[in-house]
């Protein structure tokens, strides 16, 4: 009797780890391939991310801030940052009462105000103006002068027809 008890122990206890072994089995091949799935995804967002980086790049070539040509003109004058400088003296136009000066129509559902500033070199802005219901671009030839006043000319200016 204590032989077949022993014999039912050591079956039981074989079960047991026949069990053991084949789920840790299964499991370690379900986390192999989690893991394998997350590398490719890492793989996916890497290439996403320089994507995107490079897209960045490509939209900031036509800027102030990566031109050092352009930069040079201004290194006399101390400015710590001169994109900043002349965008907020555009939008310093917007702060006189009716249509912004630089605007060449009159608003229809508002005032002409400038939105968007895009400082282009040390010569140009391209702006964006709306009155919340109509909108157009600007191109504006702008001068910093010495004692870091700026004048502005517009150069041409486009309306959108809704």
């Amino acid at each position: 009797m204590k032989s077949r008890l022993f014999l039912y122990l050591f079956i039981f206890a074989s079960l047991i780890a026949l069990y053991q072994f084949v789920s840790a089995n299964t499991m370690v091949e379900e986390n192999t391939k989690t893991i394998n799935t997350l590398h490719d995804d890492k793989l996916v967002l890497q290439d996403s991310i320089k994507n995107l980086h490079l897209k960045m790049l490509e939209i900031e070539y036509f800027s102030l801030n990566n031109n050092d040509d352009a930069l040079a003109y201004y290194e006399h004058l101390n400015l710590t940052n001169p994109t900043s400088y002349i965008t907020d003296k555009l939008l310093e136009t917007n702060e006189g009462k009716g249509d912004n000066p630089l605007v060449p129509y009159e608003g229809m559902e508002g005032k002409f105000k400038i939105n968007k500033i895009k400082v282009l070199n040390h010569k140009w802005i391209v702006a964006d103006f709306s009155d919340g219901k109509y909108w157009g671009d600007l191109l504006i030839k702008y001068e910093l002068k010495d004692d870091l006043g700026v004048d502005f000319s517009l150069t041409d200016h486009l309306l959108y027809a809704r």
